[in-house]
């Protein structure tokens, strides 16, 4: 019978088929004309037309998926920082042109209707944004994949300066709507916590547990399109907001209770209510570990039971699916699978672990200690008893493991123990991803030496075998093709357009280096880039900047190990040198220092330092002749749009954490690509980059990370390097007098008293090899020629740092998926 019903049509991929689209998405979605629409209305018919030409690529993509059922990747994190979706569509499905033409017939400009596209703040940082790139190469490489993660109802906060402080206002991204995004309230899931569990016997005689949850949310899945670039695969990613189960209580209601009524529904709402909630309270850490728990668990329940064809027997479960646990987040998937197969599906333990640690693989972002999740045990045990039992089983056989293989050594035991004893009882969630996963990876060359060699240094020890490196990459077709247009034309002229799905085709642009004419052409791009940054933060911030100076940049999460205090004394010491006449303001290169930060609402000292950023600026900029050199500039809530028109703008990208601390870094590998020159530490992929690029084209300093560990380990002291520099001990002196708080020492005295007795990043170990590296930063800015040929170079050479090269590498060593590709 349904040989019989007409196919319906993809709107056809032309102006005319395009305006056809657009008007009747504006007149029977939106419910309005073209006259009377609003800027939204329009933008919203505008996204839903581009959405409906990659509906049937979609549809298609998972019929095939699902009839085929190949091997898969599903990917778990808890963010993603996708930036705006209108863009990434129209070169994913090759409308740019199209829609250009066929509003401008309508009388409508493509470029304003993209301006009313409100960014969705899924992510924090580095974490969410490569998520982003990751699950964008998964599509362009045809790997059947989907991506999981949390719908949060406000996101990451919205940042705004108050007298330069920081202060964090809601995020309210789903006000006008989201057209992206396609809700499934019929594939709801389930997801309990709390109550007890209890043993009984089964069937066979078997005695087992089951858990009785106390309360339950309901997971309601959204679903946005991850188009491939031009290929016709679009998979997905399944996003989970929280719902009550009983929403409403009229009868309380009819009482006169009216916040009684609405109480459960406020209170599961609360789950997927704000991304990282503030954990300094109880409160907020047992909301943090509902989150987790709450997504994983819909995740696992939606896979099994929706995407696997019925009736398939779980024992294969490793044949068909990889979950890939990005960071700590999600890690509590590792129990809660086992319970699924144990408790729901009758395994034996064994038969269970055996397909659960097949099924996961682990990747570690951090080398902090403290970024390295740890549970109390009372907390999991309150929330998720079941899991808490299933935890203790997996570390007591562990630990059976290691003292049969270390002829049991005690002290070793203690150190790999899922469960810490003190400073009181908890799970250590990198240890239980660890001995859950088939394979760990860290995220650059030094890092995952590093994750062996100190991190988890037992357990490769334990398991060499388990451990791999992916270096991290970002995806050319929003970093270059979009956010650098003039770039990526330039490029295509000279080597064609395959380097948007071939990255290491850059390679090609190395002879160009060499051509004055496109050194030249190359600068055009830069200039033109830097006066696009400068129309946005005059109309974004009330910003203004010089284009014609040199353009510092560093943004990125503000975190003590990134040192932006490291770029604050140097900015202060500039600042220093020119207002005591040791620099002559003819002779200094101006430059433009534009800091992008957001601290966490929790992180005191991290946002002390943006005030004192914010404070140093205003001083700074207000100087009459200081600020004929030297500006800086600091746009508040720095997100993927802006990055999208800073990172082509650069000239010098700040890389600069303590050798050691910093897992991988994407920014670096933006800046590289769109031909910024990097100044860092031998830190993260700021050590790749460097051997790709050549020494002579990135500016080295700073302690190596064998250096900086054999100083702490003599004990470092911060004040003998303030006491011996004096140009440090000005910088510091300055800040600590008052210069740049109206006069009150007692502003940033905590900043002065951290670096002078703490100082756990080595800021003042650094500062003068730093300072020393900006001074062969201008040297080598003066030579106009010279830079444009290193900044060429650095683009041509930073193929590497593609996620597509990124996704290979863990096709290759980890999930061992092939691509399926779909027809057109």
């Amino acid at each position: 019978m349904t040989e019989s019903i007409p196919p319906i049509a993809t709107p056809t991929h032309d102006v005319d088929g395009f305006v056809r689209q657009y008007l009747r998405e504006l007149t029977y979605t939106q419910g309005t004309t073209l006259e009377r629409a609003s800027l939204n209305d329009k933008y919203l018919a505008l996204a839903r037309t581009v959405r409906s030409y990659l509906m049937a690529r979609w549809n298609r993509t998972m019929t095939q998926q699902y009839r085929k059922q190949s091997r898969s990747v599903a990917y778990l994190s808890a963010e993603y920082l996708l930036g705006r979706q209108l863009d990434n569509a129209l070169i994913a499905s090759d409308l740019e042109q199209i829609a250009a033409e066929g509003l401008e017939r309508l009388g409508l400009s493509l470029d304003e209707l993209r301006e009313a596209e409100v960014e969705p703040g899924l992510g924090n940082g580095g974490l969410g944004r490569l998520a982003a790139c990751f699950v964008d190469s998964l599509a362009t490489m045809d790997i059947p994949a989907i991506g999981y993660g949390i719908r949060y109802e406000y996101g990451i906060f919205r940042q705004t300066f108050v007298d330069g402080r920081q202060v964090e206002e809601p995020d309210n991204w789903l006000d006008n709507g989201s057209p992206w995004e396609i809700a499934r309230p019929e594939q709801e899931v389930a997801v309990g916590f709390g109550g007890h569990t209890e043993k009984y016997t089964d069937d066979d005689g078997v005695e087992r547990s089951r858990w009785v949850p106390g309360w339950s949310v309901l997971a309601v899945p959204y679903n946005y399109m991850v188009p491939g670039y031009l290929n016709g695969r679009v998979n997905t990613l399944r996003l989970w907001s929280a719902r009550a189960t009983h929403a409403f209580d009229l009868k309380i209601f009819n009482y006169g209770d009216y916040a009684e009524a609405v109480r459960a529904q406020t209170f599961a709402e609360n789950i997927s209510k704000v991304l990282y909630p503030e954990d300094s309270t109880p409160q907020g850490k047992e909301l943090r570990l509902q989150q987790q728990y709450f997504f994983v668990a819909a995740s696992l329940r939606d896979y099994i039971d929706r995407v696997l064809e019925e009736g398939f027997d779980l024992h294969r479960l490793p044949e068909r699916i990889t979950f890939q646990l990005n960071d700590t987040h999600p890690v509590i998937a590792v129990p809660e699978l086992m319970r699924i197969l144990v408790d729901e599906k009758g395994f034996g333990w064994d038969e269970a672990w055996e397909v659960t640690r097949q099924c996961f693989a682990y990747t570690c972002h951090t080398l902090l200690p403290e970024a390295l999740e740890v549970w109390p045990v009372e907390l999991v045990g309150r929330l998720l008893p079941r899991h808490l039992e299933i935890i203790y089983r997996i570390n007591e056989e562990f630990l059976g493991q290691v003292r049969e293989r270390s002829g049991g050594d005690e002290m070793l035991v203690r150190r790999m123990s899922i469960i810490a004893e003190h400073p009181e009882r908890a799970v250590r969630m990198a240890f239980l991803a660890t001995v859950g996963a088939a394979k760990v990876n860290g995220v650059a060359e030094l890092h995952s030496q590093l994750l062996r060699d100190k991190v988890l240094h037992d357990f490769a020890q334990l398991w060499p075998e388990k451990f791999t490196n992916v270096t991290n990459g970002v995806t050319p077709r929003r970093f270059v093709r979009l956010a650098n247009p003039g770039l990526s034309a330039l490029i295509t002229e000279a080597i064609g357009d395959g380097w948007v799905t071939d990255l290491e085709r850059l390679r090609e642009l190395e002879p160009l280096a060499d051509d004055a004419e496109f050194r030249r052409r190359f600068r055009e791009v830069k200039a033109a880039n830097k006066d696009r940054l400068v129309r946005l933060l005059a109309a974004r911030d009330g910003i203004e900047i010089d284009p014609s100076t040199m353009l510092d940049v560093m943004v990125k999460r503000l975190h003590e190990y990134k040192r932006q205090m490291l770029k604050v004394l140097h900015v202060v010491t500039l600042y220093d040198r020119i207002r005591s006449g040791e620099l002559d303001p003819a002779q200094v290169v101006p430059r433009t220092v534009v800091f992008g930060a957001k601290a966490a609402p929790g992180y005191k000292m991290a946002k002390e330092i943006i005030a004192l950023i914010n404070h140093v600026g205003a001083v700074v900029n207000a100087d009459p002749v200081v600020s004929q050199v030297l500006r800086v500039a600091f746009p508040a809530n720095y997100n993927v749009t802006v990055a999208e028109t800073l990172v082509p703008a650069a000239d010098l990208s700040e890389q600069i954490s303590l050798a050691g601390k910093e897992a991988s870094g994407t920014g670096n590998m933006k800046f590289a690509l769109n031909g910024a020159l990097t100044i860092g530490t031998d830190d993260g992929a700021n050590v790749e980059i460097r051997q790709l690029v050549g020494d002579e084209h990135f500016f080295l300093f700073g302690l190596t990370e064998p250096e900086a560990s054999a100083i702490q380990e003599a004990g470092y002291r911060p004040a003998a390097y303030y006491e011996q520099n004096p140009g440090l001990r000005r910088a510091l002196d300055l800040v600590a007098s008052g210069e740049f708080s109206g006069g009150d020492r007692s502003v940033f005295e905590p900043i002065v008293s951290n670096l002078l007795y703490e100082d756990r990043f080595m800021v003042l170990a650094d500062y003068q090899s730093y300072v020393e590296a900006q001074d062969r930063v201008e040297g080598a800015y003066r030579d106009e020629d010279a830079w444009s040929r290193s900044a060429v170079l650095n683009v041509a050479r930073s193929g590497f740092f593609s996620s597509d090269r990124s996704m290979r590498d863990y096709l290759e060593r980890i999930w061992h998926a092939e691509a399926v590709p779909v027809e057109l």
